[in-house]
């Protein structure tokens, strides 16, 4: 068996976290566990602690804990239902991710994008599949392991010359971003055969940036009601209110799942668009 070097080991991963300002403390040999009686609360950069903790027990994972003094963590999750990746690409379209100070590849394919610490509440956005680990929460580092597979450092992305903020995370602006709020919706009934015409009318006029909830609402609305023919002319309306084709298939099945139905009935056309490849994670920083 290799060994690694002496410089990857936890321990001294640990110390050079440490040494950078950022509160370390243990977790259970492979797992996510912390193996502290109190969990994030006992992190901390005091080097004698730290070297204890790995000098007893050298296969422990590391983890940092997030928020000042420590770093915010954007996590992309990669679940068998979806990744966080489009959302991520829609954030940097929009301006609010900027180059991180470090970025990880976790067990699963997806990212960890460091941040400076701040006292923002940690927060989580399921449906986009991003967690934000801020002030409460904590990320396991390398060269910690998970079922086997490794935390991997990726490297820095290009210095860019015109940068002039330090790189930190506006999550409102983010959750405003992906998840609007509710449109207001009035005289609108929950869809019975007479009133597909109705829904699908409001979609069609759906301002940019309300699009994706509308329809949602609207197919949940159909979906609950047993009405599956509705959502083929739902998603009719929303491609004539600008939606493309992956984002109407992706919302109306979101929809659908929300209802707890099991309709077997697709938006048209939306086959025709194709698998969606998930972007190279080096490549989205």
């Amino acid at each position: 068996m290799t060994r690694r070097p002496a410089t990857d080991t936890a321990l001294a991963r640990a110390l050079a976290y440490a040494a950078r300002g950022w509160p370390v403390f243990p977790c259970c040999p492979g797992r996510k566990d912390p193996d502290t009686p109190h969990g994030f609360k006992d992190a901390t950069t005091d080097p004698d602690a730290i070297t204890a903790w790995w000098t007893a027990l050298p296969a422990r994972n590391v983890a940092i804990a997030t928020g000042a003094p420590g770093p915010d963590v954007l996590d992309v999750d990669v679940r068998p239902g979806g990744s966080g990746y489009h959302a991520l690409s829609r954030l940097r379209g929009a301006g609010l991710l900027q180059p991180p100070l470090a970025a990880v590849a976790t067990p699963s394919g997806g990212l960890h994008l460091y941040y400076l610490g701040t006292s923002q509440p940690s927060g989580r956005l399921p449906a986009q599949h991003l967690d934000y680990k801020a002030t409460g929460g904590y990320v396991l580092a390398p060269p910690s392991a998970v079922g086997g597979k490794p935390y991997r450092p990726l490297p820095p992305p290009p210095a860019r010359g015109d940068r002039t903020a330090a790189p930190w995370l506006d999550w409102s602006a983010i959750t405003s971003l992906l998840t609007p709020a509710q449109p207001s919706i009035r005289n609108v009934r929950a869809p019975g055969h007479a009133d597909t015409g109705r829904l699908a009318a409001w979609v069609a006029q759906l301002p940019e940036g309300n699009r994706n909830a509308g329809l949602f609402w609207a197919a949940c609305r159909a979906a609950e009601a047993g009405h599956p023919a509705a959502l083929d002319t739902l998603a009719d309306a929303a491609r004539a209110c600008g939606l493309g084709e992956r984002e109407i298939a992706r919302t109306i099945t979101s929809a659908r799942r929300s209802a707890g139905r099991e309709l077997q009935v697709l938006p048209r056309r939306a086959d025709r668009a194709g698998p969606r490849s998930e972007p190279d994670p080096e490549a989205v920083i």
